[in-house]
């Protein structure tokens, strides 16, 4: 009843509170910070209770970018879902796009052709690429420095028209396919990613040489946020924020998906918890993308790039202007949707973010009976208060920018 009561004087943007029956000397103060400020990354409130400028208590609020996601997912056909997953991290839509299909696929046990499975591992590792620039540049601009925000920022410009010539879109791209994927990628497409790999190289090294020396920057993140590698398993922490206390997992190695198997790339880890370590783990992450991102160009398969199995997929456009029996495929997948089998699954990836998980039941429709989703921005937000309190408010803008949140995925 106190936090609702609380709660409800803070609707007054003006507000101050003071408890004068526990603080006689008016020593503590309620602070609300966000939900609508760029600091906060998205629409995220926290409420704040302070002891001068030292952080005594903190409650992260979740709840102000909600549109019932999932709710939505029991009445849609997974293909009509499949744009609504963009919305979710909107950094990286393709890693949505791709564990919402793997997770249809494998209750369905729908084979996926082997080209179509290397274009979707590229595209993830450019989302991931795209993801973890705009978490450094901001970061970078939430200790007070713009220009590096500047800079990842033409370079997420550049990724999205690589994604705007793979998929005919550069942001909410929807380009999955159950079964595999909507266009196969041109050798116009895979030119410019190699084009723009070659430069962005040098670019990282650049970024490094600046910020890995900087006193500045480093003052304001070395040994701030700290969780250990106990207290970040225990509250669920996956992703970067995971191995950034020294906890070697990663799914793409440790339960292989896509052509992960295939490639070689390196989990690298740190051992300090803090968000100095997590700028770093960003920083590296983009590194080993860049190398698998080349290997998968390089064996690169030919063939199709989604099953032909007309039950189970839409049939390609140019088809169902020349074939009844395509056109009535279509009509059927658009109208009813994949028949999926009874049962339930679930499927994670490894997202920008962190795990990135699908749970579906199924009773046999076109619909999912329920559908869950395992966002990594929601866990790693738990958290929140143990890295914030007993540090300084300056800190905590800071260690939001070190998590990477956004609350698309966090609200569901």
């Amino acid at each position: 009843m106190a936090r609702q009561k609380i709660y409800a004087l803070l609707e007054d943007r003006d507000a101050t509170l003071t408890f004068e029956e526990d603080d006689p000397l008016e020593q503590t103060m309620v602070l609300n910070m966000g939900p609508q400020h760029p600091a906060t990354h998205g629409v995220l409130r926290v409420v704040l209770k302070l002891d001068g400028e030292r952080v005594v208590h903190a409650v992260p609020e979740l709840g102000y970018l909600h549109r019932a996601m999932e709710k939505l997912a029991e009445n849609k056909s997974y293909h009509e879902f499949m744009p609504y997953t963009d919305r979710l991290d909107y950094m990286s839509p393709y890693s949505n796009n791709t564990a919402l299909c793997l997770a249809v696929e494998k209750l369905a046990e729908i084979e996926v052709p082997e080209r179509a499975t290397y274009i979707r591992t590229i595209a993830c590792e450019l989302a991931r690429i795209s993801s973890h620039l705009l978490s450094i540049g901001a970061l970078v601009m939430d200790t007070g420095a713009l220009s590096v925000f500047l800079w990842t920022f033409q370079e997420r410009e550049k990724i999205y028209d690589i994604f705007d010539l793979l998929t005919g879109a550069r942001f909410t791209i929807s380009h999955c396919r159950v079964g595999g994927i909507a266009s196969d990628l041109s050798k116009e497409c895979a030119e410019l990613i190699i084009r723009w790999l070659k430069q962005f190289k040098p670019k990282i090294q650049e970024w490094r040489k600046l910020l890995d020396r900087n006193r500045i920057f480093i003052e304001r993140l070395e040994g701030v946020g700290v969780i250990s590698k106990e207290d970040a398993i225990a509250i669920g922490l996956s992703g970067p924020n995971l191995r950034a206390s020294g906890v070697h997992y990663d799914i793409r190695r440790d339960e292989p998906y896509l052509a992960y198997n295939d490639l070689d790339f390196e989990i690298p880890t740190f051992e300090n918890g803090d968000s100095y370590a997590r700028y770093q783990m960003r920083m590296l992450e983009m590194e080993e993308s860049v190398k698998i991102i080349e290997q998968a160009l390089r064996k690169l398969p030919k063939g199709e790039v989604r099953n032909e199995d007309a039950k189970k997929t839409f049939p390609w456009k140019d088809e169902i202007y020349h074939s009844m029996e395509s056109l009535i495929h279509d009509f059927m997948m658009t109208d009813s949707g994949i028949q999926m089998p009874k049962g339930e699954i679930y499927h994670a990836i490894e997202a920008p973010k962190g795990e990135l998980g699908f749970y579906i039941q199924s009773r046999g429709e076109g619909v999912p009976w329920r559908l869950k989703i395992r966002s990594p921005s929601f866990c790693n937000l738990q958290a929140l208060p143990k890295l914030v309190e007993g540090g300084m408010i300056a800190d905590v803008v800071i260690i939001i920018g070190s998590l990477d949140p956004v609350m698309g995925e966090a609200d569901k």
